[in-house]
């Protein structure tokens, strides 16, 4: 591999260089909704700042000829042990573009956000845990959206809640990008 196509150890193989200069792959990640309309995230940090943390939603990287609702279901499964059927998502109900320095890199992900509602109690495993996520993922909790929008640390995407509370009563069918943010 050249230095165009090589991804930083750290990050994992699915990152390429891109034209911009910036640390790139395509991510998918799942709203997940439990019975009483709270969405879980996880908090992690940068190994760069252990002293900054913040929430995101549950997803990762996108594998090579895998599709967008196969990378979400995996993600899903992988981050919380929660086993989704394809069919449990609904979307993309968003895209949107982050921009974000994480292990020393300045990285862009283009991913997609999916909504899936569990109707039955989960117990969260990290059995599927990369190196990286048991390193900077720090844990995972459900949170009713007023309890959301009082957070003091960063949530991404940003805005969440004001993002999540027109899907709780089902989604249009529209896509909207969110643009390019931080996170």
């Amino acid at each position: 591999m050249d230095d165009r196509t090589s991804a930083p150890s750290s990050l994992g193989t699915d990152w390429v260089l891109g034209d911009d200069g910036l640390h790139f792959r395509r991510g998918a990640r799942v709203i997940l909704l439990d019975r009483a309309d709270r969405v879980l995230l996880a908090r992690g940090h940068d190994v760069d700042q252990p002293e900054r943390s913040w929430w995101f939603t549950i997803g990762g990287g996108i594998d090579p000829g895998e599709s967008e609702a196969d990378a979400a279901v995996r993600e899903v499964h992988e981050e919380t042990g929660i086993r989704l059927a394809a069919e449990a998502l609904v979307g993309p109900v968003y895209t949107r573009s982050a921009v974000f320095d994480f292990y020393r890199r300045h990285c862009r992900q283009d991913e997609v956000l999916y909504l899936a509602r569990l109707d039955d109690d989960h117990e969260l495993s990290r059995a599927g845990w990369t190196d990286v996520e048991l390193d900077v993922v720090d844990e995972m909790r459900w949170w009713h959206l007023p309890e959301l929008r009082a957070v003091e640390i960063e949530v991404f995407p940003e805005g969440l809640a004001d993002l999540v509370e027109p899907l709780l009563g089902g989604w249009d069918g529209v896509t909207r990008h969110l643009g390019t943010g931080r996170g």
